[in-house]
């Protein structure tokens, strides 16, 4: 079978930058272009929009510095306007070579917006294209609004496409601008449009506002589109933009006719950076990179993964760099409890196995979290194993913060029987507490895991005025896990987790 290429375009560091409440910095936009580029693999990035700010600038001539050292340069896009030439002047001091032409592609927009005819409209955008090819820059044209140009205004767009078509324009881009579109309509108009005009290079730009992003590019690909706009997380304006692991994963096992160059075992990774970088935390549930999304709860569902795999689908986790996990709760079973302990190295026997599923019920029942990592403590506690006991024990701390000075932290802790005294400062008092540890311990020549991730939650069922849990991910040996800690006092509740890790290291 002949595959058919589609060029993904990233829109991540632009449009995906209209994200309520959020801006990168310049060098998170560049670390995140290298990412797209070298690790997924994208085929183009929109980078920034001209003149917005100063910062927009620098971080735009970062990347475009970058791209043109390793050969990516024509990959590099920035949305400009018919602004008698300012953006494209701007683009051009950027280093970049192509620009993206934000057009109006409906005759309400016209008409209201910007308050001109078709033909006047016509000719800037002629000029604005002729005046980038002199000076060395391809365009590609946004049709603003074309989604509702195509429901109210059929022929306005069509004659827009009819003057496009004989200027020097590499694309034509299509954004269903305000997420109207039903999957149904985005393949019809496109098919329409596509068979029309078959020479034109067709993009799709997808919008989320009805949760219909990924079905309507999926229905474009379909229609025969030749590009589509897709973001990291789904980022966007309102709802945001049409999430690229959805849609990857779609392409791959849905439509074996179309070849996408992406490369998915790194999506996770990147949108788990992209996350950090602009503090909008990924829905545990969203497909492919939340957090539960590759997590068994049911035991039955683990039972079944033990027996010729009744519970895959084609959606395998070491697909994206992932792993499947089994949730430890009030729903788990004997199946769960057996996976996490072979993830950790231990056995029990038969009856042992009931015991501890039990008290996870139990904790379950009472909405208490329980991680893998809480396994050894569990068994210590209900089976009384003193293999499991407290090699480390935290027996006091004295934490300081003084307006003016940095925190400090003294420590005793007793490790297998042995105590030890240390002090320490840093940045805040958890972070002197570590800094504590850390004396101790490269004392003793053990290297500590390294902090990943800190979360702080209310319980599910708490309120903010009683106790805190903290959920603090570490990396060992290029393993991650999770220590959890509840207490009323945040930076305790961080200490408790850290002494769980102190312990899960000493095991091993």
């Amino acid at each position: 079978m002949n595959k058919r290429t589609i060029e993904i375009m990233d829109t991540t560091l632009r449009d995906g930058e209209q994200t309520s409440g959020m801006s990168f910095s310049s060098s998170e936009k560049l670390t995140i272009a290298k990412l797209l580029l070298t690790e997924l693999n994208v085929d183009r990035i929109e980078i920034a929009s001209a003149r917005v700010s100063k910062g927009e600038f620098k971080a735009a001539q970062a990347i475009t510095n970058w791209a043109k050292q390793n050969q990516y340069l024509n990959k590099i896009e920035i949305l400009t306007f018919l602004d008698d030439g300012i953006s494209l002047e701007w683009l051009i001091k950027s280093g970049a070579k192509v620009q993206n032409l934000l057009t109006k592609g409906s005759l309400n927009h016209l008409k209201h917006q910007i308050k001109k005819t078709p033909n006047q409209h016509f000719k800037e955008v002629s000029n604005s294209i002729l005046n980038a090819l002199k000076k060395g820059i391809s365009t590609n044209v946004y049709l603003e609004d074309w989604s509702n140009g195509m429901r109210n205004s059929k022929d306005y767009v069509y004659k827009y496409l009819d003057f496009l078509k004989t200027l020097p324009v590499k694309r034509i881009l299509l954004p269903d601008t305000l997420g109207v579109l039903s999957p149904k309509e985005t393949y019809v108009f496109l098919s329409d449009i596509i068979n029309e005009y078959p020479e034109l290079h067709f993009d799709f730009h997808a919008h989320n506002d009805y949760d219909l992003s990924v079905s309507n590019v999926i229905e474009s690909l379909n229609a025969g589109c030749h590009g589509i706009h897709l973001t990291i997380n789904g980022m966007g304006e309102r709802a945001g933009n049409a999430p690229m692991a959805s849609v990857a994963a779609v392409i791959r096992d849905f439509l074996p006719n179309i070849h996408i160059n992406l490369n998915e075992k790194s999506l996770h990774k990147v949108s788990k950076l992209v996350s950090a970088f602009t503090g909008f935390r990924i829905p545990a549930n969203k497909p492919i990179v939340g957090e539960n999304v590759f997590t068994q709860t049911a035991g039955i569902h683990a039972d079944g993964d033990s027996k010729n795999n009744l519970y895959y689908n084609d959606l395998l986790p070491e697909r994206f760099g992932r792993k499947r996990k089994y949730a430890l709760g009030k729903t788990s079973g004997k199946a769960n409890i057996k996976k996490n302990l072979q993830e950790l190295g231990l056995t029990l026997n038969d009856e042992d196995i009931k015991k501890v599923t039990k008290r996870i019920i139990e904790l379950g029942d009472k909405k208490e979290r329980v991680t893998s990592e809480d396994l050894p403590f569990i068994i210590s506690d209900v089976l009384n194993n003193y293999d499991f006991k407290k090699n480390i024990i935290i027996k006091s701390y004295e934490l300081k913060h003084k307006k003016g000075l940095n925190p400090s932290a003294e420590l005793e802790i007793i490790i297998k029987g042995e105590l030890f005294k240390e002090s320490g400062s840093g940045d805040g008092q958890f972070n002197a507490f570590i800094n504590a540890i850390k004396k101790i311990y490269t004392k003793n020549n053990i290297i500590l895991p390294s902090l990943v991730d800190y979360t702080v939650t209310i319980p599910p069922g708490s309120s903010s005025d009683s106790l805190c849990e903290t959920f603090i991910t570490w990396r060992n040996n290029n393993k991650d896990f999770i220590t959890r800690g509840l207490d009323s006092d945040q930076t305790v509740s961080a200490i408790k987790a850290t002494e769980k890790m102190l312990n899960i290291i000493s095991n091993y």
